[in-house]
């Protein structure tokens, strides 16, 4: 009985809402991006990420946000669970951020226009040269504190289990020297896997690890690098991995 009104609240009051929503976001992230992406290109995504939970009732429990350093610039690495992980790391980091994406979102009416006009940076994933221009990109844009969001497994989960991490944050990491913040979100799977058509109920909680600092210098070769890209890779696995298996309810 309860599984079914809040179907019927999803469906009839909290979806129409949050598309309403979603339009303004998109629009007022636009128009104010003209002016100053830094400001118009965080707040309005943040109340909008917030407001998916608090709408459709879903509770949210931070952890480890004493691990964030005001006005330090991280490469931001969640695992990636549901299309929810959006609106959680939008809502509840508390760190001004730029996504990493892939070009394709561009073209997403609305969504994808206002991540454009907010200085998000794009992938062609077709190009060859696309990381190292996504790595010119993030330079411009990650300095007096603002960070990058990049999603290391490169698409949402099919089962529940992490996939295997991709190099881009971790090059990104290196050769900008900024540190990795670990980031491990649990229970987005169970309000909306990538095979679901309907919000369930359940919990979410974000846990922010300390950061993991870069570790080449100027004098590191190209061997030493993807040496250790491959180290804090596994480092930054599993210490979201432990957090995800040990679970925080």
């Amino acid at each position: 009985m309860i599984r079914a009104l809040y179907l019927i609240y999803q469906i009839f009051i909290a979806l129409p809402i949050m598309i309403v929503a979603t339009i303004i976001t998109a629009l007022v992230t636009m128009i104010g991006s003209v002016f100053n992406d830094r400001f118009w290109g965080y707040w309005p995504g943040m109340i909008w990420g917030r407001l998916f939970y608090l709408v459709f009732l879903i509770p949210v429990h931070i952890h480890g946000k004493e691990n964030i350093r005001k006005g330090q610039s991280y490469v931001i690495a969640p695992n990636h669970q549901s299309y929810w992980d959006a609106f959680l790391v939008y809502g509840y980091i508390g760190i001004k951020f730029k996504w990493m994406m892939k070009k394709e979102l561009s073209r997403i009416p609305f969504v994808g226009w206002a991540c454009y006009m907010a200085g998000c940076i794009f992938i062609d994933r077709s190009s060859r040269g696309s990381g190292m221009e996504s790595i010119r990109k993030a330079e411009s844009k990650l300095k007096n504190g603002m960070s990058v969001v990049i999603f290391p497994e490169g698409t949402r989960t099919h089962d529940g289990e992490m996939g295997k991490f991709k190099r881009g944050a971790f090059l990104i990491s290196e050769e900008l020297h900024l540190p990795i913040l670990p980031v491990t979100i649990d229970g987005n799977y169970q309000v909306m896997s990538r095979h679901a058509w309907k919000v369930t109920w359940h919990p979410v909680h974000m846990t922010v690890h300390e950061p993991v600092w870069p570790k080449s210098t100027a004098d590191t070769s190209e061997t030493e690098l993807k040496f250790m890209m491959a180290q804090t890779s596994d480092e930054v696995f599993k210490t979201i991995k432990e957090t995800l298996d040990k679970g925080n309810q």
